[in-house]
């Protein structure tokens, strides 16, 4: 094997070792990025575009690049293998490498977008009303637990009140506002009267009654 890589020319050794390098590269980082880690973007690369919702898409970061390097090590070395001369060889290649980092930069952001709509915003709990879960002292003494639907689903939080008396478990409760650091602002409230048509149904039964008779 390294007398076979030994015998190469320089341009094939050049797009082996860059294929190879960052094909190691590559595996570890994506093994990072989807195991919970991170690999730190080139700050002075960055090439940050805003699209029509303001998020963030980073066509230029490390592990685009590590992407862009392990695509144009390969896709050079089929072309050699093709037989296909030097110049043209490089620009397929670079063409091959800019469009994986273009997939990979769409894939991350739309990872990064699915991992933001799934984290809570405890602003969106304002207004909210829900149950007292575990008992909470007045005048924010001691913190307890509301049961409140913030986002689509119930969630237990932490809260306090600035009622002048324990706000008991099952006391129906607002969300009147939220701490910096997450915990909820809740007063004692009524729970919202829903609408109902028995009545209605009652008395149209009656009235069609009345009728036939």
């Amino acid at each position: 094997m390294a007398e076979w890589f030994l015998n190469l020319e320089f341009f094939p050794k050049l797009y082996w070792l860059v294929a190879i390098i960052g094909s190691l590269i590559f595996i570890v980082v994506m093994i990072m990025a989807f195991a919970g880690g991170d690999a730190d973007d080139i700050d002075d690369v960055n090439s940050d575009f805003d699209g029509d919702i303001g998020a963030e898409f980073q066509f230029i970061s490390f592990k685009n690049l590590v992407g862009f390097f392990t695509i144009f090590g390969w896709s050079g070395i089929a072309c050699i293998d093709a037989g296909l001369s030097k110049p043209l060889t490089v620009v397929i290649s670079v063409i091959c490498g800019l469009l994986m980092m273009l997939i990979m930069a769409t894939l991350f952001y739309f990872i990064s977008k699915l991992s933001d709509s799934g984290t809570l915003n405890y602003k969106n709990a304002l207004d909210a009303v829900g149950e007292v879960y575990l008992t909470i002292g007045a005048d924010r003494s001691r913190i307890g637990k509301v049961s409140v639907n913030v986002q689509g689903s119930v969630r237990e939080l932490d809260a306090l009140t600035d009622a002048l008396t324990d706000l008991k478990s099952g006391t129906i409760i607002k969300v009147v506002d939220v701490t910096s650091n997450g915990i909820l602002i809740v007063d004692r409230t009524r729970k919202p009267i829903e609408p109902t048509t028995t009545g209605h149904e009652e008395i149209g039964e009656g009235g069609n009654h009345l009728l036939n008779n």
